[in-house]
């Protein structure tokens, strides 16, 4: 059987969320990666069911409780992001306190972002800028390392100018491209050999 590297990721993930769901059927306190597999799992399905997007980020919301969560877990998964895969394509769906709990500064879990000395991103890199314009219905999120040039074939824009690159914003971020928009990004090399499985357009899907 020949798998994609998405579709080995995939199983990976499904892996890991069933051993989570076998130990909470025991009563067992779950760890972060089991946490986040188990978010994770639930949106990959609602998309491909062809739920719109409201009701994805609403599946991965209510696939675990915080109470089902060992202490200090809610602190670590702040946001799950996820390519998964719609009946349209892949889009990037973002499920922000899926434990639906705020950070607390006295925990020691906890990460709080510095108030000043952000420094940049990729210093050095050569960077291009692209329009990129959604024909799509629907908004199209891209996260911030994900290869753009293999992004969703609903953007329509310059795929080899983009080759070997990303999106120039900070890690963990991303953009959303509504639909009909042009808009025009900055693009960054991607680290190392900058180099992703290369997929056809029909392979994105």
């Amino acid at each position: 059987m020949h798998l994609t590297p998405a579709e080995h990721d995939r199983l990976t993930v499904f892996t890991v969320a069933e051993l989570a769901r076998r130990r909470r059927d025991r009563g067992a306190l779950l760890s972060a990666p089991e946490v986040v597999a188990l978010i994770a799992d639930a949106v990959f399905e609602a998309a491909w069911d062809g739920l719109p997007i409201e009701a994805v980020i609403a599946a991965g919301r209510a696939a675990v409780r915080v109470e089902e969560a060992r202490p200090g877990v809610a602190a670590l998964v702040r946001r799950v992001e996820v390519d998964a895969l719609f009946p349209a394509g892949t889009a990037l769906v973002a499920v922000d306190d899926p434990l639906g709990t705020k950070p607390d500064p006295a925990d020691p879990g906890a990460v709080l972002p510095a108030a000043t000395g952000r420094p940049e991103p990729a210093p050095g890199r050569d960077r291009v800028e692209v329009e990129v314009t959604n024909t799509a219905d629907v908004d199209v999120h891209v996260s911030s390392h994900y290869p753009f040039w293999q992004a969703n074939a609903a953007l329509s824009f310059d795929r080899e100018a983009a080759r070997g690159r990303r999106l120039d914003v900070p890690a963990g971020s991303s953009l959303c491209f509504p639909p009909g928009a042009a808009v025009t990004v900055r693009l960054v090399m991607l680290g190392g050999a900058a180099t992703a499985p290369r997929l056809t357009l029909g392979d994105e899907e």
